[in-house]
């Protein structure tokens, strides 16, 4: 841990101590004239700040950040002028302000981390509320993202909060940034059953249920030969809302119009020849 330079505060202290005996109303009107227009400047960049960070459309979140580490900047320099003024070395303020803030960022550094993970979040924009994301080693639903801690609603309604540091610095997937999904299914099944019969079987439940799209046209493919069935694979277009209902649907139709067409649905199985001498 990083210690004070006790001879720079004590000079520094000392100067104030004489500053202050020897304080007059000259003095005194001078400082008021100079925070008075420290008050006025500070303002006036503040203000211009946010006029520049509103037109770079950054998040409310970053510019509330952004404006008030750049309000607290600006004090720091008119409290520099201010002691400048009264006589106060720089360069033993500046030390002593600096082995502070080491101190401090050190004290906190894995919340800086989350909040600099924050700002990236909010300027990068991977995510909004209402997404259904996978993010920090959690899916769910994005109910908040804040300067800390982004805030899901999990499937099993949970509400889970991760430390930005923890998403920002992992890969993020967002399931509703765009408006189509696919749904991807294999199914096996038995090499006696004709293959045509199988792809029509599939085709016929994709074209009957209401939320699958034509287009972009479905996929249905042989995929695999395996040792005991051969798997196919069903590729299907549908919007990102009804990506679940599409799944399952799917799922249940399919083994019932194989079940109505005579289609066995296999299993890895062994078949065993028994060979008379």
């Amino acid at each position: 841990m990083p210690t004070v330079d006790t001879e720079a505060a004590q000079e520094t202290l000392n100067i104030l101590e004489k500053t202050l005996k020897s304080f007059s109303w000259q003095t005194a009107a001078v400082l008021v004239c100079l925070l008075v227009a420290s008050v006025v400047a500070i303002r006036i960049i503040v203000s211009l700040a946010d006029r520049a960070m509103v037109q770079a459309k950054l998040d409310r979140g970053v510019r509330t950040f952004l404006r008030s580490g750049l309000k607290v900047a600006l004090w720091l320099i008119a409290v520099c002028i201010l002691l400048g003024y009264l006589g106060v070395p720089m360069t033993s303020l500046v030390a002593l302000l600096s082995v502070l803030g080491l101190a401090i960022s050190l004290a906190v550094q894995g919340t800086l981390s989350n909040l600099a993970g924050g700002i990236m979040l909010l300027t990068a924009r991977p995510f909004s509320a209402g997404d259904f994301v996978e993010a920090g080693g959690v899916s769910g639903t994005v109910d908040e993202v804040g300067l800390v801690y982004t805030k899901l609603n999990t499937v099993d309604n949970k509400v889970v909060h991760i430390p930005n540091g923890d998403i920002a610095g992992k890969t993020i997937v967002n399931y509703s940034a765009n408006d189509l999904r696919r749904v991807d299914l294999n199914f096996t099944v038995s090499y006696d059953a004709p293959m045509e019969q199988v792809k029509a079987c599939m085709a016929r439940v994709v074209g009957e249920h209401p939320k699958t799209l034509p287009t972009p046209e479905p996929t249905i493919r042989v995929s695999d030969y395996k040792e005991s069935a051969v798997e196919y694979v069903l590729r299907v277009w549908c919007a990102g809302g009804d990506y679940w209902d599409v799944y399952f649907d799917l799922l249940e139709q399919v083994k019932a119009a194989f079940d109505a067409a005579g289609v066995e649905m296999t299993y890895p199985h062994m078949n065993v020849h028994m060979v008379k001498d």
